[in-house]
């Protein structure tokens, strides 16, 4: 069942919002060659910290650290490790959660490390821009399966894979809600969007193939074909007008679009 927030919830679910928008832009500016994703993932939780707030991927369903951290052709739920140090070129995405007093948010990034190839710089643009295409649909009347549909057809514009096998999702006083919410078109319209839902929309976009595997840790997600992926997700709220972005700084981009 798809839940609808109160004035409340909402007021709530905005302030994890901007918190976490916090967290991330603190780890972008931290992103550089010879640090390890152990170290990634230990600034981020000290940050959530700091701020009150409690990490929601934390010993979620067993996994044992507060930051995702996911590099090149990993694609989502990379465990952090001493060992691993992110190198010049390299692309690392970045999902984190948080709860501020009982509600999450739930938001990923994806950073070059150094200096990077002008075709990942493109994989990460188009999958950051597939999320903006995906949330033009995002408005009353309009059904799931619209977001659903705009992202997929931008990604795979450019010949790119949109993962299958992981989704996004409800989010509220739970990390994962009803609904889930694919980045491929579906069969059926899905549910009719209504002013007080909030979703984590979050478009994993591979420069190859859709197809993943999982390793043997159980949680890290890569491409089957080995390619580049990227991933771009954030918290927002269905209005009566425009979504609202729970989940981002108040920075704009070059294109305008928040960061």
């Amino acid at each position: 069942m798809v839940s609808i927030k109160s004035e409340r919830e909402i007021a709530l679910m905005r302030e994890a919002g901007k918190i976490l928008a916090r967290v991330h832009k603190a780890l972008r500016e931290a992103i550089k060659p010879g640090i390890s994703t152990y170290d990634v993932d230990r600034l981020g939780e000290k940050l959530i910290r700091s701020y009150g707030c409690i990490p929601s991927f934390k010993n979620y369903n067993g996994y044992p650290a507060a930051i995702c951290v996911s590099v090149n052709d990993e694609v989502v739920h990379g465990i952090p490790n001493r060992r691993h140090i992110l190198q010049d070129g390299d692309i690392v995405s970045l999902d984190a959660g948080l709860i501020y007093k009982g509600y999450h948010s739930d938001a990923a990034r994806t950073h070059a490390v150094g200096e990077v190839s002008k075709e990942a710089k493109k994989l990460m643009e188009v999958t950051r821009q597939s999320f903006f295409e995906g949330i033009k649909f995002a408005k009353a009347g309009n059904h799931l399966n619209d977001i659903s549909s705009a992202i997929q057809a931008y990604a795979e514009h450019f010949g790119y894979g949109v993962v299958r096998d992981l989704v996004g999702h409800g989010i509220g006083s739970h990390l994962h809600e009803d609904p889930e919410i694919p980045n491929y078109k579906q069969k059926r319209r899905g549910i009719l969007l209504r002013p007080g839902m909030t979703l984590a929309i979050e478009p994993m976009i591979n420069e190859g193939r859709c197809d993943v595997v999982w390793l043997d840790d159980d949680w890290t997600v890569v491409t089957e074909d080995g390619s580049l992926s990227a991933h771009y997700e954030n918290t927002i709220l269905i209005t009566e007008g425009e979504p609202e972005i729970l989940s981002v700084w108040d920075e704009t981009g070059k294109d305008g679009q928040p960061w």
